[in-house]
């Protein structure tokens, strides 16, 4: 049977794929002194739903309710269990998270209702903060060899504009969840949509020059926040219409985008957590995946016993010992190199009663066919 629309079984080279990338977004992470943290992917309703009910993921939450009918809600992030993770905790508070969040949205490229976020976020930050989330953002995409732009903006410039065009502070929310879908949406759908809030004249505005927003306040923190970029090495470019998707953000934001495909790869920004002042960026896994232009290749060998069980036993303990990644196969040497060829394996050692008496041991290059004998008991990582 197909998996459920939305969710995908990952497996063979794709999955290893993820992994990797995993693993160099957890280690930048923690180059940059940030704590790993659990949470729970199931959680009450109401305190998923907090105070941001009308943003779109909160509206896409799938919801649960359990034998003593409570009312549940999958993980649709991470940023709201910083609440609870937080408590007590001496600040600032460096934490980053990996793994499965769920949201009941439309399918696109680069977007599935089952996905896995990598998170890094400051409780008790600056915008020195900001920057240097900013550094690892280019730190990861280098690594990947990921052509990207970053793009930043700040909600409380947002909020100065929207004033000064005479717009309802009850309307602020609506009208920039729309300004916000000027990348996604046609400009003419925008300016319809933005006609029954009567702010259809902020599209001209968004299409001024950056320097015409220097006479908004909060632009000084854009200005701050590029400043120190420029010391991190990491180039940002100003968007006046970005504001993200959640209404929680009260600074600066961010969001990347790639050529390559229609959505943004990834984003963040500053937000308050109980008052606190913090700041967060997250990776998508599923756009980095199909973004990447890095040659990702395990080195793996299969260990074929040609009824010589004991000794392929003794050396793929020995070859693990060194690190290696190591199969054993005990079957006909054919089949073994058409299991070989199945699993991308590239370096296949044949070990028989003749190997044995010559304390030597064959290993097949499966790309090139080539083949190299090797001393056994003087094997090391480097010669094989």
């Amino acid at each position: 049977m197909e998996p459920v629309k939305g969710f995908k079984d990952v497996t063979g080279a794709e999955a290893e794929k993820r992994e990797i990338i995993m693993e160099i977004v957890k280690t930048v992470f923690q180059r940059y002194g940030f704590q790993p943290a659990e949470t729970p992917i199931v959680e009450y309703e109401e305190f998923a739903r907090g105070t941001n009910s009308n943003d779109e993921a909160v509206r896409d939450i799938f919801k649960l309710e359990d034998r003593g009918k409570r009312e549940l809600a999958l993980r649709y992030e991470f940023t709201f269990q910083l609440k609870r993770l937080a408590k007590n905790k001496k600040l600032p508070y460096k934490r980053f998270q990996i793994g499965y969040n769920f949201r009941d949205e439309p399918i696109r490229p680069g977007r599935t209702r089952q996905f896995i976020q990598c998170d890094a976020d400051i409780v008790g930050s600056t915008i020195k903060d900001e920057a240097e989330n900013l550094s690892i953002f280019k730190e990861v995409f280098d690594a990947l060899k990921i052509e990207n732009v970053i793009y930043v903006n700040n909600r409380k410039l947002l909020n100065e504009i929207l004033k000064e065009e005479g717009i309802k502070e009850t309307e602020f929310e609506d009208v920039i969840r729309e300004i916000d879908k000027l990348d996604k949406l046609s400009e003419k759908d925008v300016k319809t949509n933005l006609k029954k809030y009567g702010a259809m004249t902020l599209i001209n505005l968004m299409k001024k020059p950056e320097t015409y927003f220097k006479k908004y306040p909060s632009y000084s923190e854009v200005e701050e926040l590029k400043k120190y970029c420029k010391m991190f090495g990491v180039s940002v470019e100003f968007r006046p219409f970005l504001a993200r998707g959640f209404s929680y953000y009260n600074g600066n934001v961010f969001e990347v985008w790639s050529k390559k495909l229609p959505v943004s790869i990834c984003g963040g920004g500053s937000y308050s957590v109980d008052g606190i002042q913090s700041t967060g960026i997250s990776f998508g896994l599923e756009p980095l995946t199909i973004l990447t232009n890095m040659k990702i290749e395990l080195e793996k060998f299969l260990i074929v016993s040609i009824n010589e069980d004991k000794k392929a036993i003794e050396l793929s303990k020995k070859l693990r010992k060194l690190g290696k990644n190591v199969s054993i196969y005990y079957g006909k040497p054919s089949k073994a190199l058409e299991f070989a060829n199945s699993y991308g394996i590239k370096k296949v050692i044949f070990v028989g009663k003749e190997e044995i008496q010559k304390n030597k041991i064959k290993v097949r290059n499966m790309t090139t066919g080539k083949e190299i004998s090797l001393t056994i008991t003087r094997l090391d990582g480097k010669r094989i």
